[in-house]
């Protein structure tokens, strides 16, 4: 199930065994009847979603799982299906009314193995009386935790649960676009090349982006297309600090470019502002293994009408068949909302757009569930510059965090 601009959303999984009120915990903290209720175990078989906004952590999407101790062959595929949501995850809750079984350990162990941080509810207080506070101080001793204790029936004790996950979620905290590569009065050459991927009448995103930034820092913009930058640098009587270029053009703008200035693309720099650079350039080297056979996951933050040349769908495959000599599988996952699993399982290798239309936090989510399933995850801008040997030199800009 998708849910319209999930891609923005915090996802928050609610885990434990069955008949620990996970339902219950839900509908009380949404104030709605979203998860049905019943005091028969393994009652919610498949996850329910639920989107909402939770002071002060803004827009969070909800994920009720089933009872991970549901038993026989369908229990076991209903606990397969709920562990998948947990490579989504930004964060879990671990809910429980009683001291720890296996079942609880083994969740805390798989938010761990994940990398989610998450916290530990002790429901049903109203049940549990003064051996709440007991459970609350040995759950946060055996995992580490920080743990709370509510009555979902009551509704009682749900006050802070939105300030403790914003503090434990990480924050994703926005990276400077250009603002710590130029200072005042610096000269940047911005390559615009207008062809058929160029919007009519327009500039796209990370242009727009870059020339407001510039301009932010009381430096000066230069704008000009391929054609035309030899002439520019030789005429313009001004070394530039720092020339950004389209990816595809990223050849002929560094053969016309002196070695002593610094150079860059566009999607380089959005992967540095909204993703993870180093991750980027460590796994587009896994171009080297791929093999006959194998699935590149081009994956896409919009929603576009593909073009006869278009760089995702066409060119990158090119490129990457003509590089690895390989007869490769390509998949195209398109859009904001967050992926399913099934879209991105078996792939040997993701290659994402540069993500203008996302935010760092949707980014980065994206990243996380790609390093917990193992694949390797790149951008548009590092696999161009890689196939085309210039990537050092196309992250030069940023070698005092990036290591080739």
């Amino acid at each position: 199930m998708m849910l319209p601009d999930s891609g923005f959303r915090r996802y928050v999984v609610i885990a434990g065994r069955r008949n620990v009120g996970k339902s219950s915990f839900m509908n009380a903290l949404v104030g709605q009847d979203v998860s049905i209720v019943s005091e028969h175990a393994g009652t919610t078989t498949d996850p329910v979603y639920r989107s909402m906004e939770l002071h002060p952590l803004g827009p969070i999407t909800l994920v009720d799982t089933p009872g991970l101790d549901d038993v026989g062959e369908l229990g076991r595929l209903r606990v397969e299906r709920a562990r998948r949501v947990f490579y989504r995850a930004d964060c879990g809750i671990l809910i429980s009314d009683d001291f720890p079984t296996p079942y609880e350990d083994d969740v805390a162990d798989l938010f761990r193995e994940m990398d989610i941080p998450f916290i530990v509810v002790v429901n049903k207080t109203d049940l549990l009386k003064d051996k709440a506070t007991q459970l609350m101080k040995f759950y946060q001793e055996r995992y580490g935790v920080k743990t709370v204790a509510v009555s979902s029936i009551r509704k009682e004790g749900f006050e802070n649960i939105g300030k403790i996950l914003s503090e434990i979620i990480p924050s994703d905290d926005e990276i400077p676009y250009l603002g710590d590569l130029i200072e005042g009065g610096d000269l940047v050459v911005l390559v615009v090349p207008i062809d058929l991927g160029a919007p009519k009448g327009r500039l796209i995103m990370p242009q727009v982006h870059a020339i407001r930034e510039v301009l932010d820092r009381e430096a000066i913009a230069l704008v000009v297309k391929e054609r035309e930058l030899r002439y520019t640098l030789e005429n313009i009587g001004m070394k530039p600090k720092l020339v950004i270029t389209d990816s595809q053009v990223v050849m002929k703008v560094i053969s016309d470019v002196p070695e002593d200035v610094e150079l860059t693309t566009f999607s380089i720099v959005e992967s540095r502002y909204r993703g993870d650079l180093q991750y980027f350039v460590e796994s587009v080297k896994k171009i080297e293994q791929l093999s006959d056979g194998d699935t590149v996951l081009i994956m896409e933050g919009c929603t576009h009408r593909p073009l006869t040349e278009d760089i995702g769908r066409v060119k990158i495959p090119r490129w990457l068949v003509n590089h690895t000599g390989a007869q490769l599988n390509f998949k195209i996952v398109a859009g904001k909302d967050f992926p399913e699993l099934e879209e991105i399982e078996g792939a040997k290798l993701i290659i994402h757009c540069g993500g203008c239309v996302l935010n760092r936090a949707a980014m980065m989510r994206r990243v996380r569930m790609a390093k917990r399933l193992g694949i390797p995850m790149t951008n548009y801008g590092v696999t161009i510059s890689y196939l085309h040997g210039v990537l050092e030199r196309a992250i030069r800009p940023f070698l005092r965090e990036v290591i080739v």
